[in-house]
């Protein structure tokens, strides 16, 4: 439930409540990129892990940390709130980051990270919508820009905490992505009077503030999470097997110095930052020009993007054999997969906000990040494959789970316009 805020001026075009939300979000991706750049090379390189148990350990973290949001988002919808929810959450967060700075609490330290983001993670884009009137055009645009700001995070994380992890040692990066998350907290707190007003949820006997689901919406939602969750097998290999390959496959030599593996996995949020605005003048003159593109078409198209950037690595895997690949190939393929992204990453989330009955708004959001868990463990198990397989063949399958993810989103579009069609007969019938 919230209250509307009173008519202020806006900063850059949107509601001052969206740049609140933005800087939250950039320094709480601060922290859990930062975290994530070093967790692959803190377990093999100083646990001593071994590759298969590092990947899975690595897939059951990041699975874990997107499964928590169904229940934090119940909670928060129902008993706390969404402001309630993003304090507690976050500073779990910070907790568990600092509590990674010390060896014996590897594993409470991971649980405890991904227990606060359960609580932060669905409630801090579920405000997006409150922050504007209906029919407000402008909403279509606001995931996007805010999927920037989780981009800005991501790629100061690896620069800074990557940095400082690889060349001071590794609890000193995790301590600064726990400083990371203090600085979205504060950012959050100081910023609540540009957001809407939200009270704890009534629960008066016999009354229900909340709306309700209907049977093709929750059909087209579990076909979008299913079709998510193969893409999300092929994408997380980007902070694992990637990153591993890259560590000793790719020639990261320039001028006589070694560039450090963590800035190479800066590109990927560098990218979105650069291709995001040309990306929604190009969405927003065709929906000017009257040919939108649907949202389960628009993703589909960015797995395939996605299929091609993992062709490139087979090409380049299987000609470089013994010898080690030039890094511009490899920027190369982090500027086709980001490119990718941005078709079907921020465009599934809006999806699941914009699907959202009244009242469980937080709790929509958590079903999305449900199906970014079930693929992070999906991407967990791949994982494990690839000291079984040849690096040809297993940047092959990879190629082939995006083009599966394809087909399934391409067979999700008649639903979805079935979905939207509903939706504006109830709008004009009411």
């Amino acid at each position: 439930m919230t209250s509307p805020l009173p008519a202020q001026p806006a900063w850059f075009g949107q509601p001052r409540g969206l740049t609140v939300l933005f800087l939250t979000n950039m320094w709480e991706q601060f922290s859990y990129y930062g975290m994530r750049a070093l967790l692959v090379y803190y377990m093999t390189k100083e646990l001593l892990f071994g590759q298969q148990q590092a990947s899975l350990i690595y897939g059951i973290y990041t699975a874990g940390a997107y499964f928590t949001p169904i229940l934090g988002g119940a909670i928060a919808d129902r008993y706390l709130g969404k402001r309630r929810a993003i304090v507690i959450g976050g500073s779990v967060m910070a907790a568990g980051h600092f509590m990674m700075t010390f060896p014996p609490l590897f594993y409470p330290a991971l649980a405890t990270i991904a227990l606060g983001n359960g609580l932060f993670l669905p409630s801090l884009p579920s405000q997006i919508d409150d922050l504007y009137e209906p029919g407000d055009q402008r909403v279509g645009w606001a995931y996007n820009v805010y999927y920037v700001g989780v981009n800005i995070g991501g790629f100061l994380a690896p620069l800074a905490c990557g940095t400082v992890g690889e060349m001071y040692g590794w609890h000193w990066g995790f301590g600064l992505a726990g400083v990371g998350m203090c600085l979205g907290l504060g950012f959050y707190l100081w910023g609540q009077r540009y957001l809407p007003a939200q009270a704890r949820p009534a629960r008066v006997e016999g009354i229900s503030p909340r709306g309700r689901f209907d049977r093709r919406t929750v059909l087209l939602l579990v076909a979008i999470a299913a079709s998510v969750t193969v893409f999300r097998g092929a994408y997380e290999q980007l902070g694992n097997t990637v990153a591993l390959w890259a560590d000793s496959g790719v020639d990261k030599q320039a001028g006589g110095w070694a560039i450090p593996m963590s800035w190479f996995i800066a590109l990927n949020p560098l990218f979105v930052m650069l291709m995001t605005p040309p990306l929604l003048r190009y969405w927003r003159g065709r929906a000017e020009a009257g040919r939108p593109e649907a949202p389960a078409r628009r993703m589909a198209t960015g797995a395939l993007i996605v299929a091609g950037a993992y062709l490139l690595l087979v090409a380049l895997s299987a000609m470089s054999g013994a010898a080690r690949t030039a890094w511009p190939w490899f920027v190369l393929f982090f500027a086709i997969i980001t490119f990718g992204e941005l078709f079907i990453l921020p465009t599934g989330l809006g999806l699941f906000a914009r699907l959202a009955p009244r009242g469980l708004g937080a709790t929509t959001v958590a079903a999305w990040f449900l199906a970014t868990f079930s693929g992070s463990l999906f991407g967990g198990v791949i994982g494990t494959l690839w000291s079984a397989m040849s690096h040809p063949a297993y940047f092959a399958l990879l190629a082939l789970l995006a083009v599966v993810a394809a087909a399934m989103l391409r067979l999700s579009d008649t639903l979805e316009q079935q979905v939207q069609h509903d939706r504006e007969r109830d709008a004009e019938a009411a």
